[in-house]
């Protein structure tokens, strides 16, 4: 770079400063009409990913499945200072567990990598340098300490700091002589007119960056650049068709638009998406450490109740409804049908989405034995050694306590919390313990140990209900509420749960026998 800005410098090459005036013009968002459809995810490994990420990756992601186009993971890792260990892999980890996996990646690799931005500093060097040579850009030698003393006076005076251009009209002969005591000058971008835009959600846009803006750094000394020249640069030579993303970045796609413009290359189309916030309007926040995919994931949610749940408070559907799977997404998603209102997230209501697509893969027989073996590895995990009788884990009672609660979980991990222990370990219930209850404990034991002797070993729970409500009537003077309350007792250790007749059939007959008779012997 130093190089070459001193080829610059040579007689005859510019006239008394660095840079042209650029023409402005409306820059043009028609892209090829036959061209792939091609979009990316660029998140920065500075943080795991979280909500926020995942709605705007998603949106993405269907919007290139819908085109039959490609989803591209990009890291823009050049903020080497604020990286935090294990986040890139954070973020592809986490795209794949929630189903939506790029087709192109770090991880995956493709035909435009590289996908990490610190290993793409050459293209950065080469945009700067062709900026320079057309006066698009120029070096800037001020010190941060000059630069953090016009922030604190305009902060002083109530404005927004803005960078004052004092480096953009230097003559040759001063720019020589600073680059004789400084070779690695940071390069800044020439902010003129910016052009018109039309965004795909927000409409026509015009933001006058060069009045209310400094020229803004576009390479800095370390030779990284920063978001605004490596985005547009990755971006082009990347072949990307459409940037989905966050409205954030709206007034500074002005900025892109004048770079695209200096280095001669049609820009993408842009639609941003507004912003996803707490319900109360707030917006969301990373040290919220609720909002972290994997953390959602370590509690048990399922990752298509986080797509339904993000994309059932937004927009870009024909209506909200609960329950959407991928496909369904996919199929239904237009982007003309996304609106400029922030979307409100209501992640009380998780839980209830939860409960809708665990139910749906319940209903699967393929799916229900993947949720039998997870639900085996989350017993072994929670009661281990008290686990006194392995025969809690044997597939066929695992799947029979399933569909049997799904009505009334919302996680798998619902199925091992205190409130279910007693499925998969035996209750400490003592013999006086049921006698502060009823009086009739032997009684009332004995026909239910006569109800599992005979044929009943298969009873269902309509006959079971009926049965008890008959052993209550002949019981004179106990209601049928002390009987339902002793035998839940004696089966569960609990004074509520569910109904007696469900855990009889979810225990089985040699099960609840042995309980049982364990009760009276004590």
């Amino acid at each position: 770079m130093a190089v070459l800005l001193r080829t610059l410098l040579q007689p005859g090459r510019f006239p008394g400063v660095l840079g042209r005036s650029l023409g402005p013009r409306e820059a043009t968002l028609c892209t090829d009409s036959g061209a792939a459809v091609r979009v990316r995810f660029a998140p920065s490994p500075t943080g795991f990913l979280h909500l926020g990420g995942l709605r705007t990756a998603l949106y993405n992601y269907i919007f290139a499945k819908k085109h039959g186009g490609s989803f591209i993971l990009r890291l823009e890792d050049t903020d080497q200072t604020r990286l935090v260990p294990g986040a890139a892999d954070n973020i592809e980890d986490m795209l794949e567990w929630a189903g939506i996996p790029p087709d192109e990646s770090p991880r995956r690799g493709g035909p435009m990598g590289p996908y990490l931005q610190s290993q793409r500093l050459e293209l950065y060097a080469q945009a700067a340098e062709a900026l320079l040579k057309t006066g698009a850009a120029y070096p800037c030698f001020c010190s941060s300490q000059r630069l953090e003393l016009l922030k604190k006076e305009a902060l002083r005076s109530r404005q927004t700091p803005r960078y004052d251009n004092r480096c953009r009209n230097l003559s040759q002969g001063q720019v020589a002589q600073k680059l004789a005591k400084n070779p690695k000058p940071a390069i800044r971008f020439r902010l003129q007119e910016a052009p018109a835009f039309q965004d795909l959600v927000y409409g026509w846009n015009r933001h006058e960056v060069a009045s209310v803006e400094g020229d803004p750094v576009i390479l800095k000394s370390d030779g990284f650049p920063t978001y605004h020249l490596a985005c547009v640069v990755d971006d082009h030579h990347m072949g990307i068709s459409h940037v989905l993303r966050g409205s954030e970045w709206l007034v500074s796609t002005s900025k892109h638009l004048l770079l695209y413009q200096a280095l001669g290359w049609p820009p993408p189309r842009f639609a941003h998406l507004p912003l996803l916030l707490n319900k109360d309007g707030s917006k969301l926040s990373k040290r919220q450490g609720d909002i972290f995919l994997e953390n959602f994931a370590a509690a048990g949610f399922l990752p298509d109740a986080l797509l339904d749940i993000i994309t059932n408070c937004g927009s870009g559907f024909p209506e909200n409804q609960m329950g959407r799977t991928l496909p369904e997404l996919i199929a239904q998603f237009d982007l003309t049908r996304i609106t400029c209102h922030s979307a409100l997230l209501d992640l009380e209501k998780l839980p209830e989405f939860n409960r809708l697509h665990l139910r749906r893969l319940v209903s699967s027989e393929t799916q229900r034995h993947r949720l039998v073996g997870k639900l085996q590895v989350l017993v072994e995990e929670t009661f281990g050694s008290q686990l006194s009788d392995r025969a809690v884990l044997d597939p066929a009672y695992v799947e029979r306590t399933i569909l049997l609660r799904q009505d009334h979980i919302c996680r798998l991990q619902d199925l091992v919390s205190p409130a279910y222990s007693y499925l998969w370990t035996r209750p400490a219930v003592g013999r006086a313990q049921l006698g502060t209850i009823s009086e009739k404990v032997d009684e009332i034991a004995e026909h239910v140990l006569g109800l599992l002797e005979g044929p009943g070993g298969n009873l269902t729970q309509d006959v079971l209900n009926a049965e008890l409500k008959k052993l209550s009537e002949g019981l004179a003077g106990t209601k049928h509420s002390n009987v339902m309350k002793l035998l839940r007792m004696a089966l569960s250790g609990q004074p509520q749960g569910p109904p007696v007749a469900e855990m009889m059939v979810s225990l089985g007959p040699k099960e609840v026998r042995e309980r049982i008779q364990k009760v009276l012997s004590s």
